[in-house]
């Protein structure tokens, strides 16, 4: 079948990914949002081992959320259909961010088999397939070979009793630290209740492990049937002899470090300058109104619990920092329009340098061929033979009668020391 046939058949085949998620075309992000992080939850494969039609479903709603969550995507969905899109297939990017630990593995199973009729007799079999892939891309962080970002993420057993609203929380008094450990994959909940005037002032949540533990800080918004929805997710980064996250509700823009956009920049010098602020992006949430709030932690590492100490401050009695911050915050927003425009005059500078220094080693071969063939030409005005130099010495063959074997001699006339004539005054003494 022609290629161009074979996408027709599948574009009729798929179903409008707003049917999928049950949403309308004028449904705001954030709806189409909540409806995407109920339904994957519902079918995932963590929770449908046995059951091929709900896998089938999972991949159906992660291929429709990534169209319609991406907002050129989902206007030239709108424009033209599938049709429109399916140009960029391959660079579609698999937002799993607020489900399960396996997620990262079906996001690279998703990109490698979603076009491709493949048939599992279980979940067992889909779990063996994707592990040998990360296996062989690096089970513990980075990039896979399959051009999928490999990360941890939070698991959808602690999402889904945060948006039924059975997590237990801790009561987080602002300025009170505490510190526990936390079990692999699981979370601790805390409620912390601000009122208008530190809101107004601002709240800052920081959290750092003294033991480098892997964790994330989490920040959620409450429905109205109380339940939980993941609105904020920092990951711990080191710095210096800690690992810490941060967010920082200051009424004004605080910029989030993307360390996906960090290490793809990296794999190239001039990328990893132009787009280092590129990972930089505002916080979704700039203030924290009256009312409870609800903040969590993580355990991030593989194998072990990781230890913490969580502490929400109110910035009120923190007036310079607060002042440096926004001062810094608007520094950085110029300087990525700075440095946007830089790179464009850079590119093109390097471009007529690599040109430049070409054609400076063309130009410097042409010289040096047209010196030699003018110093052949001078050299060709003369009658006289040219005198072809040796610097083999003569020398003569001696043939040695006393050895059983003939060697050669070299008996080349050399001054010796003791063969030198002295001139002496022959006169006779009188």
């Amino acid at each position: 079948m022609p290629k161009k046939e074979k996408n027709e058949d599948e574009n009729e085949l798929r179903r409008d990914p707003y049917d999928v998620l049950g949403v309308n075309r004028t449904s705001t992000d954030q709806e189409i949002k909540s409806a995407y992080r109920k339904l994957a939850l519902k079918y995932h494969p963590d929770k449908n081992a046995n059951d091929p039609k709900a896998s089938d479903m999972f991949k159906e709603i992660v291929y429709s959320y990534n169209i319609l969550s991406d907002p050129e995507k989902r206007q030239q969905y709108d424009s033209a259909g599938f049709e429109a899109i399916e140009a960029e297939r391959e660079d579609l990017e698999i937002d799993l961010s607020s489900l399960g630990t396996m997620n990262t593995m079906f996001a690279a199973l998703f990109r490698f088999f979603f076009y491709r009729p493949v048939c599992f007799s279980s979940f067992l079999d889909i779990f063996k397939v994707v592990l040998s892939l990360k296996l062989r891309s690096g089970f513990f962080g980075g990039d896979s070979k399959l051009g999928v970002p490999i990360k941890t993420l939070v698991s959808a057993s602690v999402l889904e009793e945060a948006i039924n609203g059975t997590v237990p929380t801790l009561p987080l008094a602002l300025g009170k630290p505490v510190s526990r450990k936390v079990e692999k994959h699981c979370a601790h909940f805390y409620s912390v209740r601000v009122t208008e005037k530190e809101g107004e002032a601002g709240i800052v949540c920081r959290v750092q492990s003294a033991e480098k533990s892997k964790f994330k800080l989490l920040y959620f918004d409450q429905d109205e049937n109380g339940g939980l929805n993941l609105a904020l997710q920092e990951d711990s980064e080191k710095k210096g002899k800690v690992t810490f996250a941060g967010m920082y509700f200051l009424g004004f823009p605080v910029y989030r470090l993307d360390q996906h956009s960090s290490i793809m920049a990296k794999k190239d010098p001039d990328n990893a300058f132009f787009k280092k602020l590129e990972g930089f992006q505002p916080c979704e949430i700039t203030e924290l109104k009256p009312g409870v709030h609800t903040f969590a932690v993580y355990g991030d590492n593989f194998f072990k619990s990781a230890s913490y100490t969580i502490e929400v401050l109110s910035a009120d009695s923190f007036g310079n920092e607060k002042e440096n911050l926004r001062t810094i915050e608007a520094h950085i927003s110029t300087k990525r329009t700075e440095i946007s425009k830089f790179e464009t005059e850079y590119r093109q500078v390097l471009a007529q340098f690599t040109e430049m220094t070409s054609r400076y080693t063309q130009e410097m071969k042409a010289i040096d061929d047209l010196l030699k063939q003018r110093n052949e030409i001078h050299a060709s005005y003369t009658t006289t033979p040219q005198i072809k130099h040796s610097n083999n010495k003569s020398k003569k063959r001696v043939v040695l009668k006393d050895d059983k074997h003939s060697s050669i001699k070299d008996t080349t006339t050399k001054k010796k020391w003791f063969n030198i004539q002295v001139k002496m005054n022959q006169r006779k003494p009188s």
